[in-house]
């Protein structure tokens, strides 16, 4: 979908190279350039899935000459990506002036925590303290639990990556039209909290509550996971009271008064309570049968290892196994085609290629 598209990505951490990655899975040709002496921190592999369909060349972006191959790149490329903290790209003759020096039409994407202004635009943070602060962490909790969310995927990856390639696929639209280029403030804590906006929605109907727990979504006793006798869990969403008299049915509850009153908030505490015991009487597996093919909306919750193994990736073949990883597809598709992932580079494997490519280049 991107061929012809050529993004430069300067190599980062978390969300910087995943959008790079997905930008690749799409088609564009990307070129991230990898520091030269190994990775940024210890332990870091030399061959990186989120390098996967880049090509990689190493570059010593204080050298003279490798700042000058750097934006010899920047000039063929139609995009670039950088995650560093504020101002570094600037102390490195790199920032979107003297970029947009070289290619007019560039869309420089800027991947950050906080965002390039602001008070805390110079201080560090993470993933949890980003969303930590937005508001986009404090439903992520059962009621009197500590918030915890799935690692990086609320932050990094919902609020900041995937903001990050929807900012410069825009950038790219307005850029074949006007011919001028942009500047992209992708922040983990914008995005994360303009995720936040479909919980908002709730709040105009009164089913959004500051208290965690007492939402149409966190509250309920159809809307949570429960823990089986073996030890795994099984998620249970029936929202829509014809999925939720589906979800009765199968547990030979429908004559049941207390479970007939869906939404009494008053007893969502105690039905939780039963359906916890009952859940807990039997294995995640005889549950997930006894829910399979159904509209119930119950399923097993499981590892990625064990969904790899289900009917439904056997099917769809979402999770796979290349490189000696385990891995997702590129997502989405289009026209029900499925797209294999790419390998990944060695750091600079491509160097020599790249320099080539780029010698002539103004």
């Amino acid at each position: 979908m991107l061929d012809g598209i050529r993004i430069v990505e300067f190599e980062g951490l978390g969300p910087a190279p995943f959008a790079a990655m997905t930008l690749a899975d799409l088609g564009a040709d990307v070129i991230v350039i990898h520091r030269k002496g190994g990775p940024p921190n210890p332990g870091q592999p030399d061959r990186s899935l989120l390098d996967r369909g880049k090509r990689s060349i190493e570059l010593d972006l204080k050298d003279p000459d490798d700042r000058e191959t750097a934006l010899r790149i920047v000039a063929g490329s139609d995009a670039l990506i950088e995650g560093f903290r504020q101002g570094v790209m600037e102390k490195l003759g790199l920032g979107p002036e003297a970029c947009h020096a070289r290619k007019p039409s560039l869309v420089y994407g800027r991947m950050t925590g906080w965002g390039q202004d602001g008070p805390l635009a110079s201080v560090a943070g993470h993933d949890l303290n980003y969303i930590g602060l937005s508001g986009a962490l404090w439903y992520g909790s059962a009621p009197e639990e500590a918030p915890l969310t799935p690692a990086t995927l609320v932050g990094d990856i919902g609020g900041g990556a995937m903001y990050l390639v929807a900012g410069l696929l825009a950038g790219l639209l307005k850029a074949r039209v006007s011919g001028s280029g942009t500047v992209v403030d992708a922040a983990i804590y914008d995005g994360s909290a303009h995720m936040m906006n479909l919980l908002m929605s709730l709040r105009q109907s009164g089913n959004l509550s500051e208290i965690r727990g007492e939402s149409l979504l966190d509250g309920p006793h159809w809307s949570r996971t429960y823990r089986c006798s073996d030890g795994g869990y099984i998620s249970v969403q029936c929202l829509e009271p014809k999925f939720y008299r589906l979800f009765l049915d199968h547990l030979g509850l429908a004559e049941d008064a207390e479970f007939a009153r869906q939404f009494d908030r008053t007893l969502w505490p105690r039905l939780t309570r039963r359906l916890s015991a009952i859940f807990g009487q039997k294995t995640r597996a005889h549950w997930a049968d006894l829910f399979a093919g159904s509209d119930a909306c119950v399923a097993p919750v499981l590892s990625p290892e064990e969904a790899m193994s289900h009917p439904a990736n056997q099917h769809r073949r979402t999770w796979q196994e290349a490189e000696g990883a385990l891995q997702a597809a590129p997502a989405p598709r289009f026209d029900g085609q499925l797209a294999h992932p790419k390998p990944a580079p060695q750091r600079g494997e491509h160097s020599d290629e790249i320099r080539a490519e780029f010698s002539a280049a103004p």
